[in-house]
């Protein structure tokens, strides 16, 4: 669990994210590679939230034979995870497939949830678009119940949007 780096980053959540915001902003400024930007934010992510297995992020691919889309696992902080996600399914394959946030108190509740990892009982999901398309989603994953909450959902979209302007996807 993301405990080792807690004490440098402000328990209030408001605070937390304007300095997160700032990090992930320096940490892209002019390098417009996918993968060096989601490692490097997941990695951050996962050292700044308390109570937190899993931080990483998923894109969307297409696959060749049948022109369906999937997530795709991506660079990512936490245990090992599900590879491929098909459209639909589960919290992220919901996230893609309607392109809205996931926030989801309690995940053995929400139909069709994957459990990657059986220690997770709440997650936030957020769509990453380019040109008004799905492109990734940001997942997160906690061990506690209702672990969060709309401030979380406005602090992380604060970061998504960076994500959007600095890659190229």
């Amino acid at each position: 669990m993301s405990e080792t780096h807690l004490e440098f980053y402000p328990a209030e959540k408001k605070e937390l994210y304007a300095l997160l915001k700032e990090q992930l902003t320096a940490l892209t400024d002019g390098e417009p590679h996918v993968i060096p930007n989601l490692a490097n934010a997941s990695a951050l992510i996962y050292d700044a939230l308390s109570d937190v297995n899993w931080a990483g992020f998923y894109t969307v691919e297409t696959d060749s034979s049948t022109g369906k889309e999937y997530l795709l696992l991506g660079p990512f902080q936490g245990k090992t995870a599900c590879i491929r996600i098909p459209s639909g399914r589960g919290v992220c394959g919901t996230a893609m497939a309607t392109g809205e946030i996931q926030l989801i108190k309690n995940v053995h509740e929400f139909p069709g949830h994957i459990a990657c990892d059986s220690a997770s009982n709440s997650e936030i999901v957020l769509p990453i678009y380019k040109e008004g398309k799905v492109v990734a989603v940001l997942d997160i994953d906690s061990p506690k119940l209702s672990r969060f909450d709309e401030e979380d959902k406005n602090g992380l979209q604060k970061l998504v949007e960076i994500l959007e302007k600095a890659c190229e996807f």
